[in-house]
């Protein structure tokens, strides 16, 4: 009776419609499990093609919109040891033109904020401190006070130059089709820029104008030199060749910074220690109230 059952059974397999449907089904069955190239899940196919990785950068980057903390906070994850470097590679002319490509990638803010914030500083404590020993090596000995206005002033030029510009410049470079940088990125670069201003800001201290000149020019020509390396191939990238002409006006507003440090810093002086011994440079005239001269 076993024998009879299979036999009608196959017969019922053979005839019936359902029974050939089931039949396929079982060789499509039997195929996948033989293919060499069993398919993927949908999970699997996008590692291989990146899109998760991708989508792991993104939020490295932080979660949340651009007026939350969250947002920036990537843009802080950053060792001293990257700072550093960066800083150091502002001073090599021979740097500039790769500085984008081989030492700002990626782009950080936490060691721009503090270039900027430290040359506050230093152009504050430097300044007060040159005016002191000015008036301390003057022959009538002048008493000192410190001018805190100097502060509010370099912070405000300072953040102005450092933040405010490049924000503006990326905008406009937005408004006319140039988008290969980011926002971060140029204020990265102007912040880093800055950067050889914090030793010269210490060295201005000696009370000689010649020494105060050639260390503002050399400051102004390296950290004009590095911004311009790494702006211009950006503004050449534009369709309109009028503006490769915006290096002239940044060009010019670097020129009118560096001479507001200068002027505003830098311009304390002396023509004499004591009766006899003359400073070289000391007849060279002063700015406003910060000359003490003999």
């Amino acid at each position: 009776m076993a024998y009879v059952q299979v036999e009608a059974d196959d017969t019922r397999l053979e005839e019936g419609p359902e029974g050939l449907q089931f039949k396929c089904a079982d060789a499509g069955a039997g195929n996948n499990r033989s293919s060499p190239n069993p398919p993927r899940s949908a999970g699997v196919v996008n590692a291989d093609r990146g899109y998760l990785a991708e989508e792991g950068r993104a939020a490295a980057k932080g979660t949340g919109g651009f007026w939350t903390v969250e947002y920036y906070q990537p843009y802080f994850d950053i060792d001293t040891k990257t700072v550093l470097q960066r800083c150091y590679m502002t001073l090599n002319p021979l740097a500039a033109p790769t500085f984008i490509p081989t030492h700002l990638t990626p782009a950080d803010l936490y060691g721009p904020f503090w270039t900027l914030t430290t040359l506050i500083f230093a152009l504050f404590l430097s300044s007060s401190l040159a005016a002191s020993i000015s008036a301390y090596l003057s022959p009538e000995a002048q008493k000192f006070d410190y001018d805190f206005k100097l502060l509010s002033i370099a912070m405000s030029l300072v953040y102005a130059y450092g933040i405010a510009l490049p924000v503006l410049l990326w905008l406009a470079l937005r408004y006319l089709g140039v988008g290969e940088w980011s926002v971060v990125e140029a204020v990265s670069l102007w912040g880093y820029g800055q950067f050889v201003w914090i030793p010269v800001s210490v060295l201005c201290v000696l009370p000689v104008p010649i020494v105060r000149w050639v260390l503002v020019g050399l400051a102004f020509g390296l950290s004009a030199y590095f911004l311009g390396a790494n702006i211009y191939p950006i503004l050449a990238s534009a369709e309109a060749k009028a503006t490769r002409l915006l290096i002239i006006v940044l060009a010019a507003l670097h020129l009118g910074v560096a001479l507001s440090f200068k002027i505003l810093f830098f311009s304390y002086y002396i023509k004499k220690i004591g009766p006899d011994i003359t400073i070289p440079g000391g007849d060279l005239p002063g700015a406003g109230g910060n000359s003490t001269a003999t």
